[in-house]
């Protein structure tokens, strides 16, 4: 554990020293290019999670490294997640399912774009309270839009989680979701709300949430954020949640 503390701080720390820019300048002016969901630039997120539920809570510290590839009209991504639960079944800390993805945007002018990714989630979890125990496949579209200016973004998806394999005893993931966030953007800030409707079909039930976000660039290239969350619906896995961010684009 002590080796990959260390490793995160020092894959977390290099990027601060490692700048580029990307010279195509219709990509910089496009909806996927706005800092917080930045297609174009490799792109470290530090981030910390916690969730509040009626067995107790989890606390996740994820790390995630965005990386364009090609034309940069592909990105891949990679997601590792470091959970503590504090739960009547388990008071520990261990390394979640590990996840990649590959991005694609097939369409994009100045003020709307498409895009689609797939992810796999890994069944990697140091513990099965860590993880869902099933290897899952999420395809997902996104359609993003500049509403009037750009001041306001808006970015509407679509996404569909399906397990494949994995462990017998562990219950199948079958789940969809769609969301939609708006971000408004004011000097070196922005604000953001988001609602997500999930529905789970192996419980047959509603997991939605929905949070408010702050954010700002505290340099040319590095960003903080803060969202609290709340989840509604019968099936909800959680209460309520706050997360925060740090990102690092070069």
């Amino acid at each position: 554990m002590k080796k990959f503390i260390l490793y995160f701080c020092i894959f977390y720390f290099i990027p601060f020293y490692i700048k580029a820019q990307v010279s195509d300048t219709t990509k910089t002016n496009n909806p996927f290019a706005e800092a917080r969901y930045h297609y174009f630039l490799k792109t470290v997120i530090l981030f910390n999670e916690y969730l509040d539920t009626d067995n107790g809570s989890y606390n996740t510290t994820q790390l995630r490294l965005l990386y364009p590839i090609g034309n940069k009209a592909w990105n891949l991504r990679f997601d590792v997640p470091l959970i503590s639960a504090n739960t009547n079944s388990v008071n520990k800390t261990g390394i979640g399912d590990i996840g990649a993805g590959i991005s694609y945007i097939p369409f994009i002018k100045n003020n709307n774009g498409l895009a689609i990714r797939a992810r796999v989630i890994s069944n990697s979890a140091q513990d099965p309270n860590f993880g869902s125990g099933k290897w899952v496949f999420i395809p997902t579209i996104f359609y993003a839009r500049y509403l009037k200016t750009k001041k306001f973004l808006w970015i509407s998806s679509l996404e569909y989680q399906a397990s494949f394999a994995g462990q017998s005893d562990r219950s199948d993931i079958n789940t969809t979701a769609y969301e939609n966030v708006v971000l408004y953007f004011f000097g070196r800030n922005w604000i953001s709300a988001d609602t997500a409707f999930r529905y789970n079909n192996t419980v047959k039930g509603f997991q939605n949430n929905a949070f408010l976000e702050y954010g700002r660039k505290i340099s040319a290239d590095d960003l903080i954020y803060i969202h609290p969350s709340y989840a509604f619906g019968r099936q909800k896995t959680y209460n309520f949640g706050l997360e925060i961010g740090i990102l690092v684009l070069f």
